[in-house]
C-alpha cells in the first residue's frame, strides 16, 4: 500500500509531500491545479517515461520518491540533462527494473486504460486475467511451447523452400571442393606446422646453441658447480651474519633452478634429433595447408577454420542432395505441430469461455450499479487462425439501450461509457477473482470523466467498494464521486513571488465540507450550496 508519496521540483511541484491512507483516496481541485501533475509523478516513480521536460524551472534535477511501507521505498530523480537514475531501497536500479518492480505495487486505470479495452487485444489481457490465464498459467505455458515448437518447424521448411535445387555442375563442384578439403585429412598438429618447419630448417644450428647452454648451466664448470663450490662459505658466513641464511636458502634455490633449465634445454632439443631428415615431408605438408589456405580463406584463417569451412559444405551437400526429402519430413513434422497447436489452442479457448461467462455475468452486475439498469455485456469467442495468443478473437459486446442488439464495446460506447465499463469489470473482478489483482493500490485517474451527476454517484459508490479491503486513490471532478473517499486531499495552486508552485492538503469537517460546494457551486459557495455538499456527504455515510 502506498504510504506516501514525496516530489521535488517536478513540473508546478517545488515541494510536496503527501500521505495516503487505506481504502479510498479521493484528489479533488480545481482545472489546472496540478492533481495530473501528482499523477505523473506517481506514473513516473514507478518507470514511465519522462524526459528533462518534467524538471521544474531553476532546478537542476526532479526528485519523486514513494513509501509503500514494509521498508519498501522507491525514488527516480532526472536531470535538466535528461539523465535518469532510479533506486529501489537506496539499490540503484535500470529503469525496466523499476516498472517491472512497479506494476507490482501499483494498478493505474486512467484514460490509456480506458483506450486499451477499447482494443482487442486489450479485452483479451482483461479476460485472461480474469481467469487466470497468464504466463505461467499451465494452459498459456503449454500453448505457447507448441506456438513456438510450430514456427520454428515453419521456419525451417521456409528456408528449404526458398533455396531452389542445385543444378549438376554446382553439386559436382561442392563434392570436388569437399574431396580436396578432406583428403587433407587436417589435424590439430597442423596449427603448429609453420613452428615445427621453422624448427627443422634450423635444428643443427639450434641443437649447437643448446648444447653450449646446457654445458654452461650444468656441466663440470657451469655456474651451475661454481655456485655449489662457494655454497659452503654461506653456510660459514651465517654463523657469525643472520643475512647470510638468507643468501644460503636463495643459492640453493638458484642451483636447482639451473639444474631445471638445463634439462629443459636438452630434453627439448633431443626432439629435434634426426629433424633434418623430416624437412622434406613438413615442406611438403607445409605447402599443402598453404594452398588450401589460399583457396578457402583467401582473408585468412586457421585450421580449425578450414575444418569449419568444410563441415559447412558437407551440410550444404546434404541439403541439396536431400532437399526433396527433407522438404516431405518438415512438412509431416509441421502439419502434426499444426494439429498440436490447435488441440492446445481448443483447450485454451475453452479456459476462456468458462472464463467470460463468469465475468460477463458479473460485469453486467456492477454495470447496473453504475446506471446502466438495461444494459447488456456480453463477452463473444470467435474461433481464429493460430497466434502466439491463441486461436480465437475475444470481443466485449455492448448493448446500452433495451431493444438494441449488442455490439463491439469499441464501436458504440461513448468515452465515458467505456470508463464506467472498465471500472464495473475492475469491480467485478476484484470481488469475484480477487487473486488475479496485480497490485495492492489500484489508482483511477479520472475514471468518472464525461458522466453526469447520478452517474458520478454511482461511480463513487463502486469506487468505494472497490477499494474495500485495499486501497485506491481516485483523481476525480464529481463532487457526487467525491464524498465517497475515506480520506480527502486537495490540490491546490498559488502564484508567489512570480513562480506558480502547487500544494496538498487533507481536508476534514467543514474544510471538506467547503471543497465539496466548490465542486458543486463554483467561487459563490452560498449557504444552499453548502447544506447540498454537506446532504451529499452524509448519503455517502
Amino acid at each position: 500500500m502506498l504510504k506516501s508519496l514525496r516530489v521535488r521540483n517536478y513540473a508546478l511541484v517545488e515541494s510536496v509531500d503527501v500521505e495516503f491512507a487505506s481504502g479510498l483516496n479521493v484528489l479533488t481541485g480545481e482545472t489546472g491545479a496540478g492533481k495530473s501533475v501528482l499523477m505523473g509523478a506517481l506514473g513516473f516513480v514507478l518507470g514511465a517515461r519522462a524526459d528533462a521536460s518534467v524538471v521544474r524551472d531553476g532546478a537542476k534535477e526532479a526528485e519523486v520518491e514513494a513509501n509503500f511501507g514494509d521498508r519498501v521505498v522507491v525514488r527516480r530523480t532526472v536531470t535538466r540533462e535528461g539523465r535518469s537514475r532510479a533506486w529501489i531501497n537506496d539499490e540503484s536500479v535500470s529503469i525496466a527494473e523499476l516498472r517491472d518492480f512497479g506494476r507490482g505495487l501499483v494498478d493505474i486505470h486512467g484514460p490509456s486504460a480506458a483506450m486499451r479495452l477499447a482494443d482487442e487485444s486489450g479485452q483479451r489481457e482483461v479476460l485472461d486475467s480474469f481467469g487466470g490465464l497468464v504466463a505461467d498459467a499451465p494452459l498459456v505455458r503449454a500453448y505457447a511451447e507448441r506456438w513456438s515448437a510450430r514456427e520454428e518447424c515453419r521456419a525451417r521448411l521456409e528456408a528449404i523452400c526458398a533455396t531452389s535445387a542445385a543444378d549438376p555442375d554446382a553439386l559436382e563442384l561442392l563434392r570436388y571442393q569437399i574431396d580436396e578439403i578432406s583428403s587433407a585429412a587436417l589435424t590439430e598438429d597442423d596449427e603448429t606446422l609453420a613452428e615445427r618447419h621453422a624448427a627443422a630448417a634450423h635444428s643443427e644450428e639450434i641443437v649447437e646453441n643448446a648444447s653450449a647452454v646446457a654445458e654452461a648451466l650444468g656441466g663440470d664448470e657451469s655456474a651451475s658447480a661454481i655456485l655449489a663450490a662457494v655454497r659452503p662459505k654461506l653456510d660459514v658466513m651465517a654463523r657469525h651474519l643472520p643475512q647470510a641464511a638468507g643468501w644460503a636458502v636463495e643459492a640453493d634455490e638458484l642451483m636447482v633452478r639451473l639444474q631445471e633449465l638445463s634439462r629443459t634445454v636438452a630434453d627439448t632439443v633431443s626432439g629435434l634429433d634426426g629433424a633434418a631428415d623430416d624437412l622434406e615431408k613438413l615442406d611438403a605438408r607445409l605447402t599443402l595447408v598453404n594452398r588450401l589456405m589460399r583457396k578457402y580463406l583467401p582473408r585468412g584463417g586457421s585450421v580449425a577454420g578450414l575444418s569449419s569451412l568444410l563441415e559447412e559444405k558437407r551440410q550444404k551437400l546434404d541439403a541439396l542432395e536431400n532437399r526433396e526429402e527433407r522438404m516431405r519430413a518438415l512438412e509431416a513434422e509441421l502439419s502434426e505441430a499444426d494439429k498440436a497447436l490447435k488441440s492446445a489452442g481448443a483447450v485454451l479457448t475453452k479456459a476462456r469461455f468458462k472464463a467470460s461467462e463468469k465475468l460477463a455475468k458479473a460485469a453486467t452486475c456492477e454495470l447496473h450499479g453504475l446506471g446502466f439498469k438495461q444494459s447488456g455485456f456480453s463477452i463473444k469467442l470467435e474461433r481464429a487462425e493460430p497466434a502466439p495468443h491463441g486461436c480465437d478473437r475475444v470481443m466485449f459486446m455492448f448493448a446500452p439501450n433495451p431493444g438494441e442488439a449488442a455490439r463491439p464495446l469499441a464501436d458504440i460506447a461513448s468515452s465515458g461509457e467505456i470508463a464506467r465499463v472498465l471500472l464495473a469489470i475492475t469491480s467485478a473482478t476484484l470481488a469475484v477473482a480477487p487473486e488475479s489483482a496485480r497490485a495492492p493500490t489500484l489508482v483511477f485517474d479520472e475514471i468518472d470523466a464525461n458522466v453526469g451527476g447520478e452517474a458520478g454517484r454511482a461511480v463513487g459508490e463502486r469506487l468505494r467498494k472497490v477499494s474495500s479491503g485495499r486501497q485506491a486513490i481516485a483523481l476525480t471532478h464529481l463532487p457526487q464521486t467525491a464524498v465517497y473517499g475515506d480520506r480527502h486531499l486537495v490540490v491546490a495552486k498559488t502564484v508567489s513571488h512570480g513562480r506558480t508552485r502547487t500544494s496538498i492538503a487533507a481536508v476534514e469537517g467543514d474544510e471538506r465540507v467547503s471543497e465539496i460546494a466548490r465542486m458543486l457551486g463554483g467561487e459563490k459557495i452560498t449557504s444552499v450550496v453548502r447544506k447540498h455538499a454537506q446532504e451529499l456527504l452524509d448519503i455517502s455515510r
